[in-house]
């Protein structure tokens, strides 16, 4: 088959299906996407050139969708170029949030669509005051509902949708969602597995050394925001480390800002850090910014209890790969959250509102063997039934075949195929 896939971020939410695409060797696959290093074995990437930057002075409400044109514009311009050249693909497959995929329509009319539909945005009820912490402006619900604007235009496309979860396939209106599939995303459970042999040695990870004596508490985010929960979990550091002292923590994410609003001046990772180090021993406390893949696969091993926070938004990848890994979750009562993990069994949920519960929560997974036994197992035995990655490539499979018409050749998934990329990141990591 001849493949189109487009993603500003290449290989963004496509690398599993990418990699074993292009393990089957039967395939013509062509990637649209800006300019980055990642690269997989079977697939050509081609980059898309912006025409122009977005008007800085634009109304607030078009500042999403003025780049969203330039995008569809920018990738349009390059699509014709590859049909110029003979290329026609028997499906494009890619991701509607950025708009890149608007146009498309036009340069191969008739050509099957399937489009990733990630979130539709709500002024409540979901992330949109959730945190009182957080309210609001009321002038900016307009924003709220602009931000629609690219999922509305691409709902109103030929071609078919999908979203990984049954939370983001509710988010959209009842008469959008006949028009999008759940295909839930997998994990790799090769690489993504427990190994006894890395909680047994000691641990060390850029300049940071955990003992096999010590308990590790991990917490991983993109970005250190409130929208996965930082500023809970650093205010439930005080409690849980004068109440155990062999407890060093390790808190893996960027400076940035992936959801939600910017801090005025200065970052949210300093500002609730300064808000309780003065209660931390903060020799215990490492902020490591971002690490490697290898690195973050090892820390979720050797982790004898890992935080997951989100408000009612899309889920992390690394939520689907800290289960894989066998890790004790303690994670958010909050809908995404809720449709991985059943409290008891393969991990505890816990208010997100409450870093003392956050904080109980930790420590009984701590001091209870029996308890963090019994959800490392079920976490990897909730993964190997459904996060497994036979099970996403079957889905992806038909799915393609009822919109194209044609079953694709793909390898086998009982080993990851050689793969040498260094970034996998959608909106959801």
């Amino acid at each position: 088959m001849r493949f189109l896939f487009v993603h500003q971020n290449f290989p963004g939410q496509y690398l599993h299906l990418l990699r074993y695409l292009g393990a089957a060797r039967e395939h013509e696959i062509l990637f649209l996407t800006d300019e980055n290093n990642n690269a997989i074995s079977g697939v050509r990437k081609l980059v898309y050139r912006l025409g122009r930057e977005p008007c800085k002075d634009a109304h607030r409400n078009v500042r999403e969708i003025e780049p969203a044109l330039i995008r569809a514009e920018a990738v349009a311009r390059a699509a014709t170029q590859l049909r110029g050249l003979g290329f026609q693909p028997d499906i494009i497959i890619g991701h509607h949030g950025w708009g890149e995929m608007l146009d498309l329509c036009d340069v191969w009319p008739g050509t099957p669509m399937l489009g990733y539909f990630e979130f539709f945005y709500h002024t409540d009820g979901l992330d949109v005051g959730f945190d009182p912490e957080f309210p609001i402006a009321p002038q900016m619900l307009s924003n709220i509902r602009a931000k629609n604007t690219v999922n509305l235009l691409a709902l109103n496309l030929s071609g078919h949708g999908q979203t990984p979860t049954r939370f983001q396939h509710a988010t959209y209106p009842d008469w959008a969602r006949s028009r999008i599939s759940i295909v839930p995303e997998g994990a790799d459970l090769a690489l993504c597995a427990p190994d006894l042999a890395v909680a047994r040695a000691p641990f060390s990870i850029k300049d940071v050394t955990v003992t096999p004596g010590e308990k590790l508490v991990t917490f991983v985010a993109r970005d250190l925001e409130p929208y996965r929960g930082y500023h809970v979990m650093m205010r439930a550091l005080p409690h849980l480390m004068q109440a155990r002292r062999d407890v060093r923590v390790i808190l893996v994410g960027g400076d940035g800002v992936s959801y939600g609003a910017k801090l005025a001046n200065g970052t949210w990772r300093d500002y609730f850090f300064n808000e309780v180090k003065d209660r931390l021993d903060t020799s215990r406390v490492h902020l490591l910014g971002r690490i490697d893949y290898g690195d973050y696969r090892r820390l979720l091993q050797r982790s004898d209890a890992h935080v997951y926070l989100t408000y009612p938004f899309v889920a992390s990848w690394s939520l689907r790969e800290a289960l894989a890994s066998g890790c004790a979750v303690i994670g958010s009562d909050t809908e995404p959250v809720r449709e991985f993990i059943r409290d008891g069994d393969n991990g505890l949920l816990v208010p997100f509102h409450e870093p003392a519960r956050l904080a109980e929560g930790v420590l009984s997974v701590l001091e209870d063997r029996a308890l963090a036994e019994r959800l490392r197992a079920n976490a990897r035995d909730y993964a190997e039934r459904h996060l497994a990655m036979d099970y996403y490539l079957e889905r992806m499979a038909r799915l393609i075949e009822q919109l194209s018409g044609m079953r694709p050749a793909i390898a086998p998934a009982t080993k990851p195929p050689a793969q040498r990329q260094t970034s996998r990141r959608g909106r959801g990591t």
